[in-house]
């Protein structure tokens, strides 16, 4: 017979939501579609199926407790890829698939009454979102689309260099663009690029005795 709502089911699944609702407070935070309400229900869902799963094998005394939770990790999957998009020639979303994927198997542990080591993976989760985070936002680490835009007197021999240059900081254009203004030659072309990355290849096309126009290209979808 199946067991019926007890409060230590009870303080399981508020425990589940209570941490699936902490990580994606620091989502909502960071403006990303990945929430509070996201990430309480995938870590309340999976604590919920680990339950189901384990309770039900000892009320009929035969099965496999693992079978239910074993399909938690390819329906988190499943989810994760609906947030990691192509935007602008680049891959976003790797960070809250990768999230969500931590916060399933956090309600997995708290449904298996892994209690502390639950609440100790939650924390390590938030530590590597909010601490790397700030580390990779102040050195610059975090890669974003910067538009190039280079004028210079004449083309000779203009796009090979900066093609050189590029990819002499492992850097790959984008967009590839020339046209003759009045101001001069212009080649624009945009770039995946960190920050140490973009202050060098703007102070290696400088040294082309050119005009060189960077701008931050923010993406259409924040995730």
């Amino acid at each position: 017979m199946f067991y019926d709502l007890n409060l230590y089911i009870v303080g399981k699944l508020l425990l589940a939501a209570v941490l699936g609702g902490v990580v994606g407070l620091e989502r909502e935070l960071s403006r990303k579609p990945a929430g509070i309400r996201t990430n309480l229900l995938i870590c309340l869902g999976a604590a919920l199926f680990t339950i189901i799963s384990s309770v039900t094998t000892r009320a009929y005394g035969v099965g496999d407790p693992n079978r239910i939770a074993s399909q938690i990790i390819p329906g988190i999957g499943f989810i994760g890829a609906g947030l990691v998009i192509r935007e602008r020639g680049t891959i976003i979303g790797i960070t809250s698939a990768a999230t969500i994927f931590m916060v399933a198997a956090i309600g997995m542990g708290v449904g298996s009454g892994l209690i502390v080591t639950s609440i100790f993976a939650a924390l390590l989760l938030l530590g590597s979102l909010v601490i790397l985070g700030n580390i990779e936002q102040r050195l610059g680490l975090h890669a974003r689309i910067v538009n190039f835009r280079i004028v210079a007197a004449e083309a000779a021999n203009l796009e090979r260099r900066i093609r050189q240059i590029a990819g002499d900081l492992a850097v790959q254009p984008r967009n590839w663009r020339t046209d003759q203004t009045e101001r001069g030659f212009l080649i624009e072309f945009d770039a995946e690029v960190t920050l140490p990355q973009e202050r060098e290849m703007i102070k290696e096309l400088q040294a082309l005795r050119v005009q060189v126009e960077a701008r931050s290209i923010p993406a259409v979808t924040p995730i």
